[in-house]
């Protein structure tokens, strides 16, 4: 005991304890090594590297290997540190992906250098790169997906702005890979949207753009009118500007959404491009242009009238020219919406910049409605709704509907949305074989009031050039389309992944005193700039018109007012520009403060935190020693 007490003394135990503590440490490493394989853990605030519950289901699903290859010019962002970091996030959560998939996902990082073999390869499969100015460098940063059966899906640039739809875009790439063959789209329609004959000069016809290039994107199915059945290889169910569906095709439609097929709906209260719109019955009324599924939306709790069209505010709405002898019109019920418009949030909008509709609808959600309502596309708080009659007979005049025209309190109208939710069947007294009464999982159903906009005339200019169509778009009615139907033929684990928070971390509170500056200066400043105008408007009146004329006579007063007016220029000048400078004083106020917390603060903190240890340790001394 003599000797164990002599070994293990006081003054001997940190002698013995820092390679004890190291033996733990390496043993504790070697452990988790062993245990904790794999095993991550997401601090991030907004979980930048948690995947989704849809992508880690589809990287579940995949049955043949994906091989991943990322392209990034390292070298070639050396001097773009901001990008550097995007692109980290962007290789980490590639690595995530593959590391989920339990090696079904290989992730491959080259460096496409100059003239290199894969600088070549990189432009072989369709890489954007992108000069960077006066250095010469070529930057890549794309991604190349293949499979064993010689599937390919890249993505040319990954953009830093769209960041928040990263997980998705690389959910849909593998879930593509994992598909050989092109979604189905079903499409029942009563406009001419596909091929057909015109009957004035009874020549085919090729229909509408948008319909030419999903027919090159999807197997495009159409339907004959009133179809008794939807078969169960579609993917996605499109009904555009449906009139008077019978009672079986309605019951055919409920019953596909049942058993989990995906549904795209255009309605419209007033369908600009009907054919029936131009035609007159024996008692010399047109035709109704008017569309809805009254029996499944009353079953489902979705509202719409038919009978109303949303008007924007004349500032808001886009102009047309009815007569060419007189000046262009605003017409209220052709909407021309821009960002503000769209759910940032959702992947089929988010991207879209502008939208032209004509005469669209307004839908909504009962109470009681078993749907939730996420709004897609939506009017400004400057809206208010008209009668369908009245906007029709206004065709020939448009600028009618903008006189007097003041909106109705309601702060916005939903034009096109997403509903989600378990439904039960509209057709409860029908008994089939194989009849469903109610979904077994959430439906997904996207409703658009507006079927104008599918038409050419709102979003693309068609033009000759030598024996081809070029198409030149002026709006994104193509984009939003395509985004819908892609985003509604992947499976329900693809439409489920989120999108991600950006990791760009602003300045709230610089941004918060910048707007504060802002509002308290504006006014002020505003006030000088038009005082400076007036001044020099009256400067003019007193110097030459033109350079290389003789300067009028001025009289004594003239003089002095002249030279009043000079320095009341100078003085509002400088007032000017105090204003201005004053804009970013309480920025830079707040900027000085954060700089003495970043360089006094921590070291005062760690100052007072050994000053309590060591007067704790030293009150136990005195309490041990007495």
């Amino acid at each position: 005991m003599t000797l164990l007490n002599r070994l293990f003394n006081r003054r001997s135990a940190p002698v013995y304890a820092l390679p004890l503590l190291a033996l733990a440490f390496l043993a504790l490493v070697t452990l988790s090594a062993m245990f904790l394989r794999g095993a991550r853990i997401d601090l991030t605030e907004h979980r930048q590297y948690t995947l989704s519950d849809g992508t880690r289901r589809i990287l579940d699903r995949i049955e043949e290997p994906v091989k991943l290859q990322l392209y990034y010019s390292d070298k070639a962002a050396r001097d773009l540190p901001q990008f550097r970091v995007y692109a980290q996030r962007v290789r980490e959560l590639l690595e995530e992906v593959a590391a989920r998939s339990h090696g079904k996902v290989t992730l491959q990082v080259i460096d496409p250098e100059p003239f290199s073999k894969d600088e070549e390869n990189a432009a072989a499969h369709g890489l954007q790169g992108v000069p960077l100015g006066a250095s010469g460098d070529t930057l890549y940063f794309g991604l190349v997906g293949t499979n064993s059966t010689d599937g390919e899906t890249t993505m040319p640039f990954i953009q830093p702005d769209k960041e928040a739809f990263l997980e998705y875009d690389l959910a849909k790439l593998i879930s593509t890979l994992a598909i050989d063959k092109k979604p189905v789209v079903a499409v029942l329609s009563d406009l001419p949207t596909g091929p057909g004959l015109d009957p004035l000069t009874n020549q085919p016809t090729m229909g509408w753009v948008l319909d030419r290039q999903l027919v090159e994107l999807f197997e495009l199915r159409r339907l004959q009118p009133e179809p008794t059945s939807i078969g169960p290889d579609v993917d996605l169910l499109m009904l555009i500007h449906p009139k008077n569906l019978s009672d079986d095709t309605l019951y055919a439609i409920d019953q596909y959404v049942l058993r989990g097929g995906h549904l795209l709906v255009f309605v419209d209260p007033v369908a600009e491009a009907d054919p029936a719109g131009t035609r007159i019955d024996l008692s010399g009324q047109t035709q109704p242009v008017s569309s809805d599924l009254h029996t499944l939306f009353q079953a489902w709790g979705v509202q719409y009238d038919p009978g109303k069209v949303v008007l924007e505010a004349p500032q808001n709405s886009l102009q047309v020219q009815p007569d060419p002898n007189q000046p262009p019109v605003r017409n209220p019920a052709l909407l021309g919406l821009r960002k503000t418009a769209f759910n940032a949030h959702d992947v089929i909008t988010a991207g879209i910049e502008t939208l032209n509709l004509s005469s669209a609808g307004a839908l909504s959600v009962a109470a009681d409605s078993p749907l939730k309502m996420e709004a897609l596309v939506q009017s400004s708080s400057s809206s208010r709704l008209a009668d369908a009659a009245a906007v029709r007979a206004a065709v020939a005049d448009p600028g009618s509907l903008a006189e007097g025209f003041k909106e109705d309190g309601q702060e916005v109208r939903v034009i096109a949305a997403r509903l989600s939710g378990v439904l039960k069947t509209a057709f409860p007294a029908r008994r089939a074989a194989g009849q469903l009464v109610a979904s077994k999982q959430p439906v997904n159903i996207v409703i658009v009031a507006d079927t104008d906009l599918l038409s050419d005339r709102l979003w693309v200019q068609v033009q000759d050039f030598m024996g081809q169509q070029i198409f030149n778009p002026f709006a994104n009615n193509a984009d939003f389309v395509y985004n819908t139907v892609d985003n509604l033929v992947g499976n329900a684990d693809l439409i489920a992944v989120r999108t991600r928070a950006s990791a760009n971390r602003p300045f709230e509170r610089v941004d918060a005193i910048r707007g504060a500056a802002e509002q308290r200066y504006q006014a002020k400043e505003k006030q000088l700039r038009q005082q400076l105008d007036e001044l020099e408007q009256k400067l003019a009146q007193l110097q030459p018109a033109a350079p290389g004329e003789p300067a009028p006579k001025l009289t004594r007063e003239q003089q002095a007012d002249l030279l009043k007016l000079q320095e009341q220029k100078l003085t509002t000048r400088r007032e000017l520009r105090d204003v201005q400078h004053q804009l970013n004083a309480d920025i830079e106020s707040l900027g000085r403060r954060l700089k003495l917390i970043n360089i006094l603060g921590m070291p005062l903190l760690v100052v007072v935190v050994a000053g309590l240890i060591a007067l704790r340790r030293r009150q136990q001394r005195r309490s041990g020693g007495a």
